[in-house]
């Protein structure tokens, strides 16, 4: 039977919407927790910066254990790691004496999810033997900016019928979506990236693919 790598793809681009959730949902968020937990702005924006220097920490280690424990472990990791911070955000700054401890604590998580997304799902795209690869990997990039614009309106429109005050319902329904795509990617078939005899990057070679800094500012710019 021949593999349907269309539902890899499709499973890629719901990827890159994981990541736009958990990039974009928290500042939203901002006003509310320096009201809830009396924390000041200044120190909860710092949560951003946080947000992505971890991922592109997680991003250079990645690049050495991926290859051993397999982009499908990794995947399942990744989107694991985005939906237990998501739900972390409304447990952990209650059980602090301070609140800022357990969003920083929730950042760590699902930001280490939100690095492992940024060095698996364009691979696995690129990889899969489909028909219209360069339109596929387009598309795939594009499915970042729809993610964000969807996390927007949608946050905007839950608030303004449910009230902002009940963000951490919206958090849960938020992290259905990484749970709904970590069982998609148990079942997907996913191609070998690399010839026979083939390695992955290199740290090095990493940092000198442009490919690399461009995907991951143009995202620190949205």
């Amino acid at each position: 039977m021949k593999l349907n790598y269309k539902k890899t793809v499709h499973a890629c681009f719901i990827g890159y919407i994981v990541q736009a959730i958990v990039n974009n949902f928290v500042p939203l968020l901002f006003l509310t927790f320096q009201n809830s937990y009396g924390i000041p702005l200044s120190k909860i924006t710092m949560l951003v910066t946080i947000n992505f220097g971890l991922q592109l920490v997680i991003d250079f280690m990645s690049v050495g254990f991926i290859d051993k424990i397999g982009y499908r472990a990794s995947a399942l990791i990744a989107h694991i790691l985005s939906a237990t911070g998501l739900i972390s955000l409304t447990i952990l700054p209650e059980l602090f004496s301070d609140p800022f401890v357990g969003l920083l604590i929730s950042v760590f998580i699902y930001a280490s999810g939100g690095g492992l997304l940024e060095v698996l799902i364009s691979p696995i795209v690129e990889s899969c033997p489909t028909d219209n690869k360069e339109k596929s990997m387009s598309l795939l990039h594009s499915f970042y900016c729809w993610g964000y614009v969807g996390v927007i309106l949608f946050s905007t429109l839950f608030f303004s019928l449910f009230e902002i005050e009940n963000w951490r319902i919206l958090s849960m329904l938020w992290a259905l979506v990484p749970i709904a795509n970590a069982l998609i990617f148990t079942k997907v078939p996913i191609a070998s990236l690399f010839a026979e005899g083939e390695k992955g990057l290199t740290v090095k070679a990493l940092v000198k693919k442009n490919s690399f800094w461009i995907t991951y500012t143009r995202k620190q710019d949205l």
